[in-house]
């Protein structure tokens, strides 16, 4: 605020603004008074009873400069852009899970080994787990238990190439329906009993197997 703008809202506040002009001699006697009326000072007990026209005046000039300081406080605080910050909106995502992919292997003249816990602790992946979907030649279960391997959430079967009565001991997967299976390094599925429905023969190979 500028020295002209301060006079200018002085004289705004003057409740004697609009009369005219007061004789130099009487302003300066009523000067000169109010230096020297002890009535001036002023004490708790004196309050405001005998305050000079001076003192009003005074404090009429203070409250006219608090008031123009809080306007430009006001001001300054209300410029400039918006600093609210800004909110995400929609639901979080959930993370997609992680999949482990077999193969069923195709179909090997011979006869299968019978199923030993030496063989079956060199499989890459083993896992105990359900059955949730059969569809398209691809199983889709949810792994419950890893024996081996880099555990995921689920693993898929695809076996919509495989000759799967030319298998030996293939499994016959059902929804549903709980399964151990054990895969090999190069992601296909071990059978001939290494892999099939969950019973109590076969967990215990696998728990042989693999020390659980």
């Amino acid at each position: 605020m500028t020295d002209d703008e301060l006079f200018d809202r002085l004289r705004a506040a003057d409740p004697a603004a609009s009369l005219p002009p007061a004789d130099p001699d009487r302003v300066a006697r009523f000067l000169e008074e109010a230096m020297t009326d002890d009535t001036l000072t002023e004490s708790r007990e004196t309050g405001t009873h005998h305050r000079s026209p001076l003192t009003w005046l005074v404090a009429a000039a203070a409250a006219v400069l608090i008031a123009g300081a809080g306007a430009g406080a006001f001001a300054l605080l209300n410029t400039g852009d918006d600093t609210t910050p800004p909110t995400a909106g929609g639901e979080p995502t959930a993370p997609e899970s992680t999949v482990t992919e077999l193969t069923m292997p195709g179909a090997t003249a011979g006869r299968c080994m019978v199923p030993n816990a030496g063989l079956l602790s060199q499989a890459a992946y083993a896992v105990d787990a359900e059955a949730i979907s059969v569809a398209d030649g691809v199983v889709t279960l949810d792994a419950t238990e890893w024996y081996a391997g880099n555990p995921t959430d689920q693993v898929e079967v695809d076996q919509s190439s495989a000759d799967m009565q030319a298998l030996i001991g293939a499994t016959e997967f059902e929804e549903g329906q709980r399964y151990l299976v054990a895969g090999t390094e190069g992601g296909q599925v071990m059978v001939c009993g290494f892999s099939g429905a969950y019973t109590d023969t076969l967990a215990a190979l696998y728990s042989e197997a693999f020390g659980s």
